[in-house]
């Protein structure tokens, strides 16, 4: 029976001998219920537990919501406390819950007994052991006012012994009504320090995001302690950080893909101090998405991933258009084996010194997913990466590759494109097809994929002289000979930087359409880039010669995988839909191949079912 599982009496045992005084107790979930959220943050559940004889009010920490969130713990649940942690919240003692088994075979049960709420003795009233009913569950009994108030925070039961840190905790218990606690953590990762300047004045700070078993939390210095504690964190160390330290809600622009509702800010006077234990505290915690399941995440989530480094592009500088500061990046290619690849941009110092031979195994922690060119990856100065890390997905992911990944054909997420229809699977029409369903014809834009060949290239109007600034391109004029203008950026160039604006003419066997192309798909197209195309041009002008012509011929009769847009516009007052290639790809064979091949099996199944029928 269930009440003979229950450890009666366990929760008097915990606030009066200790939590170490009880080993796995069996209680009963009375109540339960999701705590009002702050916009942006975690869901949190709160629970009252009995054991019988006692009731008291719990808190479910974050990682392990999915027992709610899956339906496993509801409200009569049995459930064995694998770790907890006693606090004190606004002068109320609590249990925090951080791991827990649900005995499903006595499923939802009606309350056991009667409890009633604690009365801790006289002398356990340093830590007040009171809670508040407010209609959540049960009557609070009548108790004398706490002769004192001491919000320090209990030790964890899983905390090593420490005389000199008596008041250890967990991340996940950490809060800001919390004074006088110490935690145990390992730093999995550092940032570089960084400056501003405005109007209030200027100053410097650096972030380390802290793991221990309950969680992760991300802890900010700024100015001063920024200068004394910079040099005291390593990736990879474990560490003792212990009061004054500030515990604020989290500003999740910042965060990344850390969890935790709230952050650190170090102080004057924060102990910082190296554990000589560096054992029995979790490396890296990854939740990895798979590349070829980045087509169902939204745009803009943080997420982990891992992947064999397929290319390791150069490095390239921009310029910030809000701060007007260059900085560095490199462009990475991954693929895992759901057979698909993907471009991950990593920043700054990171890009610079990039070393990582091909073929290695990187995991990623806190990359933002992109929908720039297709689905894209983006390092942000808050994660982290690990380059053939000692995990057992790098280990699975490498055999898997040197056994026949090596030989695989990948399909890339740069097949997609941006705007809407982002993420979706490829849409393959022909152009009978685009006619016939009118794509472009309403208001919002249409994205489809097409297969043809390239049959002519407009020969005139196909460049224009564009500004040498870095992500600037606007057209710029030739005020006088040699110096060429662009009043965006309100500079003078000797020379303008050419871009494609060319139209070509494709076909399949369903029909012909032009496509108007920008430089990127442009160069693919012409082999060359448009500057190189205006010289052969000029060439021509004054030699006589024809290797202009001979160009555009050249381009001609090749086959590609075009992504399009269609949209209606309106020229000299006369709508018309105007199809623009978003991303273009030399025909790959074997993919092809299995698209069509795949495209057979649906004609035989349709044959079958009519047979059956």
């Amino acid at each position: 029976m269930a009440e003979a599982a229950i450890n009666q009496g366990s929760l008097r045992a915990i606030f009066e001998q200790g939590a170490d005084s009880v080993s796995n107790p069996v209680m009963q979930c009375v109540q339960l219920k999701a705590m009002d959220k702050q916009t942006g943050t975690t869901p949190r559940y709160r629970l009252v537990l009995s054991d019988i004889q006692n009731f008291i009010q719990t808190m479910l920490a974050t990682q392990a919501n999915h027992f709610v969130t899956e339906g496993k713990l509801k409200k009569g649940s049995i459930i064995r406390l694998k770790a907890f942690t006693p606090q004190t919240v606004k002068d109320k003692q609590i249990l925090i819950i951080l791991d827990i088994d649900v005995l499903e075979e006595y499923g939802e049960l009606e309350k056991i007994g009667s409890p009633t709420q604690i009365e801790v003795k006289e002398e356990q009233k340093a830590q007040p052991a009171a809670i508040s009913g407010n209609g959540f569950y049960g009557n609070k009994p009548a108790q004398p006012a706490p002769q004192q108030q001491n919000r320090s925070l209990p030790s964890h039961p899983h905390a090593p012994n420490n005389s000199k840190y008596p008041h250890m905790s967990v991340i996940d218990a950490l809060s800001p009504y919390g004074h006088n606690w110490a935690i145990k953590a390992r730093c999995t990762h550092k940032g570089e320090i960084k400056t501003w300047h405005n109007k209030h004045g200027e100053g410097k700070l650096f972030s380390v995001v802290l793991l221990d078993e309950s969680g992760e939390i991300r802890a900010t210095g700024f100015n001063d302690q920024c200068d004394a504690l910079y040099d005291t964190f390593q990736e990879g160390g474990v560490y003792y950080i212990s009061t004054p330290c500030k515990v604020v809600f989290a500003k999740k622009q910042f965060t990344g893909n850390i969890k935790c509702d709230y952050e650190l800010q170090f102080e004057s006077g924060t102990v910082v101090e190296r554990a000589e234990d560096q054992t029995n505290v979790p490396q890296v915690r990854y939740n990895f998405t798979k590349i070829g399941d980045l087509d169902s995440v939204e745009k803009d989530t943080m997420i982990d991933t891992i992947g064999i480094l397929k290319e390791v592009g150069e490095v390239s500088e921009i310029v910030s258009k809000t701060t007007s500061k260059p900085f560095s990046k490199r462009e990475l290619t991954l693929a895992d084996d759901s057979l698909t690849s993907v471009r991950l941009t990593i920043w700054g110092n990171s890009a610079i010194a990039f070393d990582a031979p091909l073929e290695s195994v990187i995991a990623f922690k806190g990359v933002k997913v992109s929908d720039f060119g297709g689905r894209s990856l983006s390092l942000l100065s808050s994660g982290s990466m690990s380059i053939d890390p000692d995990i057992d997905d790098a280990h699975k992911l490498k055999g898997w590759y040197d056994a026949v990944g090596r030989q695989g054909q990948y399909t890339s997420h740069a097949n997609a494109t941006s705007g809407a229809g982002a993420g979706r699977k490829q849409d393959y029409k022909t152009i009978a097809q685009i006619r016939e369903d009118e794509l472009g014809i309403s208001e919002e834009a249409t994205y489809f994929n097409l297969k043809a060949s390239v049959i002519y290239v407009k020969h005139d109007n196909f460049a224009y002289p564009a500004c040498g600034s870095e992500g600037c391109n606007k057209k710029v004029i030739e005020d006088n000979p040699g110096e060429w203008r662009c009043e965006k950026c309100d500079k003078s160039f000797p020379r303008p930087h050419y871009r494609y604006i060319m139209s070509v003419n494709v076909s399949d066997y369903t029909g012909q359409i032009w496509l108007s192309c920008f430089d990127e798909a442009a160069r693919t197209i012409m082999g060359m880039s448009a500057d190189q195309l205006v010289e052969i041009k000029d060439n021509d002008e004054v030699n006589g010669t024809t290797m202009k012509v001979d160009a555009f011929q050249d381009a001609t009769c090749k086959t590609y995988d075009f992504r399009v847009r269609a949209k209606m516009e309106t020229f000299q007052d006369t709508p018309r839909v105007r199809y623009q290639v978003q991303t273009i790809h030399p025909l790959n064979f074997s993919r092809e191949c299995a698209r069509l091949t795949e495209i057979l099996k649906q004609y035989d199944l349709n044959e079958n079912s009519l047979f059956v029928q």
